[in-house]
């Protein structure tokens, strides 16, 4: 039976010359095509209202969050900082009934960047709202202008990690973001850092709770890079 991976989905609300004012809702095609070419159904679920999680999750096996806006500080006990960027809240609220109704249904979750760090706070952790808040910051973790499909930084995995089985104890990764988890929830564990202390990777405590979550962007690099392909495939027939 194929695997239906539900997607969660983004908006574009300010697109004018592209959408001619009209609202979009989307997820990166790297998403869909990875899930694809790994014998997964992926279905891009839209932002909707919190109620809604529940009768989204029953209809799919998996749960993967995609990257994005910023997530809204409050959601962590924190106000706006002055380098916070864009959020959406009803992403966030959406988003996180999402993830409390994946986990009450025993449905797996696999997140990418925003992704991971919404898992973090959903489970009771915090984020630096910036990296200029963490002191050790030493590697450029933003890719611009780099293209997608080259490495940035590299990353240490933990041996005893999903992470380790597919990509060994280095890596190189890609780097999209300015935000990052400070506190980690009880709940998680760190499965890959950086080389200045940054979590790269993480997945539950208790492996029956089936969770994986990474900090760079696989979606962009698994055409040149097998290693990248295999994380999907692992997600899809296996998590």
């Amino acid at each position: 039976m194929t695997t239906t991976i539900g997607i969660a989905g983004n908006q574009i609300i300010q697109s004018v010359d592209v959408f001619n004012g009209n609202h979009v809702s989307y997820t990166p095609q790297g998403f869909v095509t990875a899930v694809q070419n790994a014998g997964g159904l992926p279905i891009v679920l839209p932002i909707g209202a919190e109620e809604t999680a529940a009768a989204y999750i029953s209809k799919i096996d998996k749960l993967l969050l995609a990257g994005g806006q910023d997530i809204s500080p409050d959601f962590f006990g924190e106000e706006p900082h002055p380098k916070l960027e864009e959020t959406n809240r009803n992403r966030d609220l959406f988003e996180l009934a999402l993830i409390k109704e994946a986990i009450k249904q025993h449905k797996p979750i696999f997140a990418v960047c925003r992704g991971m760090q919404l898992i973090n706070v959903a489970l009771g952790g915090t984020l630096y709202q910036d990296l200029s808040l963490y002191t050790d910051w030493t590697i450029k973790h933003g890719q611009q202008p780099t293209q997608p499909q080259f490495t940035t930084h590299s990353i240490q995995i933990e041996k005893d990690s999903t992470l380790y089985q597919v990509f060994g104890q280095t890596y190189r990764v890609n780097s999209y973001h300015h935000q990052a988890i400070n506190t980690l929830a009880s709940s998680l564990k760190i499965t890959a850092k950086s080389a200045d202390g940054i979590v790269e990777g993480i997945e539950a405590i208790d492996a029956s709770q089936r969770l994986l979550g990474v900090q760079w962007h696989p979606e962009l690099r698994y055409q040149v890079d097998s290693k990248e392909f295999k994380l999907f495939d692992y997600f899809v027939n296996q998590l």
